[in-house]
């Protein structure tokens, strides 16, 4: 039982960022009831545990779901320990691989830890669809999906395109719609939030709950984030994300690589800046009375106190000054000694400053690599043994230095 601010000051709150939201009286009578009965409501937000990162475009809907949270409503975070075994194809030109239960729960871990970096833990409830996922069983699946029908299904734009080119869709693929709807029904919730690309999901939840007799519950969506790149959206596997998770110089320059005009975007969808503020620094800029470094860097201070602390932040911006407007090498850059000669891409594996051969081939036809100052255009190089160190550097983050020592053979 609680109270709850003014209902049309939840709403404000709540409209910001959205993108839909079927439908806005039905979440006001919500909202009133909400007050009446001081219950809140049942807010629900699911994740599949598909990779163990969370970017911050996931945190464009994790906000949202704060929101909620800080107007006194019961948030339900949901890990789809069960769905993620399906692979939800929304967006998908092809089917997704489908995950253990062991990949599954390990990812789930991670989430948890990430999620409560930006929401309260003690007010979150955390649930796991296979409780209820588990227990339906193959007559129950059965009666599910007798529950929609296949025009209906096709209606949903990766399913016709897919359709339209020849491409394979899977009967799998088909109930992750209706099972992330019974979450729906199982939670008994209120709203359900998610990135914009989702709403055909939560609709087809709102369709489930009327079929059984339940109010349906509100679908909420929000705008999905473009990445640093400034073109598409955020994606770990396009290499245009920033994770929550990173260290806070790699937040802070990575947010100060992005385009200037990608900070517009950003400022509405990943911080608590009024609308109002943000438009007044926009005019600002536009005038020539503000630079735009100073709001970028602004926001990445921002962005990294929400991932770490205002202290990282702060240590952050110092670091990318001297490093990135200075042209130092940063304090912290590892170094390591090495015997004999190295092909470079063995090199950037072992010195940490790629994860794979393959992305420091990548990295290299890029022009993303650099020895002693100079790009490396070729990915066949081999750095030979030498008195000095190698100054090596990845991206414009990421530098090691790097000791080849002789052989006791060509000594």
């Amino acid at each position: 039982m609680g109270h709850f601010p003014d209902i049309e000051e939840q709403l404000a709150r709540l409209r910001r960022g959205a993108v839909d939201l079927v439908d806005e009286e039905q979440l006001r009578d919500k909202l009133k009831r909400a007050e009446e009965s001081g219950k809140p409501l049942n807010v629900k937000i699911g994740f599949d545990p598909t990779s163990p990162d969370l970017h911050l475009g996931h945190t464009v809907v994790i906000r949202k779901m704060r929101d909620f949270q800080d107007l006194g409503h019961r948030v339900i975070f949901l890990i789809g320990d069960f769905t993620a075994m399906i692979g939800d194809p929304t967006g998908k030109k092809a089917t997704r691989p489908q995950l253990s239960r062991e990949e599954v729960l390990a990812n789930s871990e991670t989430y948890k830890r990430q999620i409560f970096r930006l929401m309260d833990p003690e007010k979150t409830v955390v649930e796991y669809n296979s409780r209820w996922l588990g227990k339906l069983g193959a007559e129950g699946m059965v009666r599910l999906a007798g529950s929609y029908t296949l025009a209906r299904m096709l209606e949903r734009d990766d399913f016709r395109t897919r359709l339209k080119n020849n491409q394979p869709i899977s009967i799998h693929e088909l109930l992750y719609p209706l099972a992330q709807g019974y979450d729906s029904i199982a939670l008994e919730a209120d709203a359900e939030l998610g990135g914009h690309d989702q709403i055909f999901n939560l609709l087809v939840g709102r369709h489930l709950m009327k079929n059984r007799g339940l109010e349906p519950q509100i679908a909420l969506t929000v705008a999905l984030l473009v990445g640093t790149d400034g073109v598409e959206k955020m994606s770990k596997s396009l290499g245009n994300s920033i994770g929550v998770e990173e260290p806070a110089g790699e937040i802070y320059g990575k947010t100060m690589s992005i385009p200037d005009s990608l900070m517009w975007e950003w400022y509405p969808l990943l911080t608590e800046l009024s609308e109002k503020d943000i438009e007044h620094k926009k005019a600002a800029v536009e005038s020539g009375e503000l630079h735009p470094k100073t709001v970028k860097m602004e926001l990445a201070r921002r962005l990294v106190k929400d991932s770490h602390d205002a202290t990282a932040a702060e240590q952050a911006e110092e670091e990318f000054e001297r490093v990135f407007r200075s042209g130092g090498v940063p304090q912290d850059a590892p170094r390591l000694e090495l015997q004999g000669s190295r092909a470079i891409v063995d090199l950037l594996v072992e010195a940490n400053l790629v994860p794979s051969k393959s992305e420091g081939r990548r990295m290299i036809q890029q022009g993303a690599v650099s020895i002693d100052g100079d790009k490396v255009g070729d990915f066949k190089v081999t750095l030979e043994s030498k008195p000095d160190e190698y100054l090596v550097k990845v991206g414009k983050r990421r530098f090691a230095r790097v000791k080849l020592l002789a052989l006791p053979s060509d000594r």
